[in-house]
């Protein structure tokens, strides 16, 4: 065994839901670069922001992940992102290390915390996350449906409202990627835009 390696205690996968280090888990998913695997987890309701993505026109190196949520959030911040910055500064639990979801960590987010019981948009690529364990397929109208767990059904404390919510993962100058936590389109918007963002955080498997 590697030096890194034993540097990693051994984790043990909660159940999705479950009350885990400032938050609740939310999924695994795989950086492609490196193959290593993290535990996301996704921050109750009450710390949930509303602002704007950037500034339009601005490209910003660095913010443009899938998987990475933390690096996304970090450059944004350091290009002026009044929301990224209000999201680094977040202490939730004792924990310091929470960043706007990227997109393929946001897919988890609604794939298991789906507040509704709307029929899912399934008329594109929605759904579609090699990067998550286990992979994420297209969304049908009926899958995923609502979430079994109570505090995030729609009504329950810890739900997502039925609106549009910010990933981190930039789509170019002008856009970046969002979902709608109704029925589940994966779309993008104008970085000015003012949709909310529910924080994670990551925690390295191995």
């Amino acid at each position: 065994m590697s030096a890194v390696a034993q540097a990693v205690p051994a984790v043990t996968i909660p159940e999705i839901g479950q009350p885990f280090n400032g938050g609740f888990f939310s999924g695994i998913t795989r950086d492609p670069a490196t193959g290593k695997r993290y535990l996301n987890i996704t921050a109750g309701a009450a710390h949930e922001l509303v602002g704007a993505w950037g500034k339009y026109r601005d490209k910003i190196e660095g913010a443009d992940s899938f998987t990475d949520s933390r690096a996304n959030t970090e450059a944004m911040a350091a290009a002026g992102s009044e929301l990224a910055q209000k999201i680094l500064a977040l202490d939730i639990g004792g924990f310091t290390d929470w960043a706007i979801p990227a997109r393929d960590v946001q897919e988890l987010q609604y794939r298991h915390f789906k507040p509704t019981t709307e029929s899912n948009w399934a008329g594109r690529r929605d759904g579609d996350n090699p990067n998550s364990e286990p992979v994420g397929l297209l969304y049908t109208e009926e899958s995923p449906t609502q979430t079994g767990i109570e505090a995030f059904k729609e009504g329950g404390p810890e739900a997502f409202r039925d609106t549009w919510y910010w990933s981190s993962s930039q789509r170019s100058a002008y856009v970046a990627f969002n979902m709608h936590f109704g029925d589940g389109s994966q779309g993008y918007s104008v970085k000015g835009y003012e949709l909310r963002v529910r924080p994670v955080r990551s925690q390295l498997i191995d």
